[in-house]
């Protein structure tokens, strides 16, 4: 069969950095400070965009560079290889040769099975043989990551749709996954009073940052400035108490923050092998005490936690209490923006998805379906732009049956549309006065009087006609005028 493939046609021109390693970018995995090899590199327009920026790099390919070694590195990365080799046996021996190159990380990316639709071809073998004479396997994401994990017996993290990170270290996993939790969150606003600021802003700075960072006050070595501040104030209790007497709520809400983060995190680590205790880094583990007293309490609650997050009836309550996102009969709508502030049983469910999918790109609006354990990762590419954006595609996230389905409303006529786009937010967003005014406005107008024919552009747009009104920007005028009517 092989002769009957043609797998340098396979080979794409980018314009960009392929989705693969633009992931591992902003998950810190690919930096400046290491070294990439890009095995099965095409044409080397990967290798040409790192170099631009500053990422020490070099790659191999059979058709398109096959006389360049093959070389160690601290991340390897196998972008869409995999899928296009016909024969399993070195489909499998090609993985082993690319993790053996690979120091800390190997990034595997695959096609999904989604991107078989509309290619014309026949079944080979256990993949697809296309009308332009080149093999491509598609997988499931559960397909992929376990086969990897069967074979190279290493632990691995869903980075995105068919992309899969593998860890020589597994605490390097963990270290991801607890900044995930982290990064769906962000602390309470500072409580730090003006007065604070004037007098001791240099000397405490360093404080304030860590208490912000980890809601807790530093135990050991963990502040280089902690004998600076004893010498001014006598000790790091006399210090916390001054800052924290500007606004001792905030104190407590930002202690409940991070222990909330914490349990989410462990919640989650379960399902790749939650790490022991000796594991995890020397600041987790003080978290840890602070927070939880021992390992166990905290494993024990985060395990609590878990089998809430599988029972729909308590789901369906987290949904109907949530402080954040718009509730409908269906679903709660959220932006990502304001995920750090569900219900930690929501979080974990969403949590769940994301372990299983990873990262989806381009997404901002998440949908927690009611009534069944479904996530779907909802993508608005004009949210912030535009008053009413439409919906550009959805990624829908089944935990029960361990699937994943992309849809596709970018070629629709009349796609899906947002309105009242505050609801999605959280209370402080900067952005939600000014939504919120575009709604009571448009309420005023009569725009949302049969909510059942406005939820698509060609409703909306003839709803928006007959009130004699035009939306420009996020601002409301009579059609054809200038002056607001706000």
């Amino acid at each position: 069969m092989t002769s009957m493939v043609a797998r340098q046609k396979t080979a794409m021109t980018r314009q960009s950095l392929s989705r693969p390693l633009a992931t591992a970018i902003g998950d810190g995995i690919v930096h400046a400070g290491v070294t990439v090899f890009d095995y099965g590199c095409g044409r080397g327009g990967d290798l040409r965009r790192l170099a631009d920026l500053d990422i020490a790099c070099s790659g191999w390919d059979p058709a398109h560079l096959p006389s360049a070694p093959r070389v160690e590195a601290d991340i390897v990365n196998l972008g869409y290889v995999l899928n296009v080799i016909e024969d399993p046996g070195e489909r499998e021996q090609t993985l082993t040769q690319a993790w053996a190159l690979a120091r800390d990380a190997l990034i595997v990316s695959a096609r999904l099975t989604w991107d078989s639709r509309g290619l014309t071809g026949r079944a080979v073998g256990d993949g697809f043989l296309t009308s332009a004479g080149t093999f491509q396997k598609f997988y499931t994401q559960h397909e992929l990551r376990a086969w990897i994990e069967s074979v190279l017996q290493a632990p691995t993290l869903a980075a995105g749709p068919g992309i899969m990170y593998v860890f020589r270290d597994p605490a390097t996993a963990q270290s991801l996954l607890i900044e995930r939790v982290r990064r769906a969150s962000r602390p309470p606003e500072p409580w730090i009073s003006a007065q604070l600021l004037f007098q001791h802003q240099d000397l405490l700075a360093p404080l304030v940052e860590f208490l912000t960072a980890r809601g807790r006050l530093p135990r050991g070595e963990e502040l280089p400035q902690a004998d600076a501040i004893k010498r001014r104030l006598g000790s790091i209790a006399r210090a916390h108490a001054i800052i924290t007497s500007a606004g001792p709520e905030k104190w407590v809400q930002l202690r409940h923050h991070h222990s909330e983060n914490l349990l989410v995190y462990a919640a989650l680590a379960l399902f790749d092998g939650r790490p022991r205790f000796t594991h995890l880094s020397p600041p987790v583990r003080n978290d840890i005490r602070e927070f939880f007293g021992t390992y166990k309490q905290w494993c024990a609650r985060a395990d609590r936690l878990l089998v809430s997050a599988g029972r729909q009836d308590l789901v369906d309550l987290a949904l109907c209490a949530s402080p954040v996102g718009k509730l409908t009969p269906s679903a709660l709508y959220v932006h990502t923006s304001a995920l750090g502030q569900l219900p930690p049983l929501l979080r974990v469910l969403e949590g769940c998805a994301q372990t299983f999918v990873g990262s989806v790109p381009g997404s901002n609006l998440i949908k927690l379906h009611r009534g069944q354990p479904v996530v779907s990762y909802l993508t608005y590419p004009t949210f912030d732009s535009d008053a009413h954006p439409t919906l550009s595609a959805s990624v829908v996230v089944n935990l029960r049956k361990l699937t994943i389905d992309l849809r596709d409303y970018r070629t629709l006529e009349n796609p899906p549309l947002l309105h009242r786009k505050e609801e999605f937010l959280s209370s402080d967003h900067p952005d939600r006065p000014k939504y919120e005014r575009l709604t009571v406005s448009e309420r005023r107008h009569g725009l949302y009087d049969n909510p059942e024919l406005i939820g698509n552009q060609n409703g909306w747009v003839a709803a928006v006609r007959r009130s004699g009104v035009e939306i420009r920007g996020h601002r409301l005028y009579r059609a054809r005028t200038s002056p607001t009517i706000q």
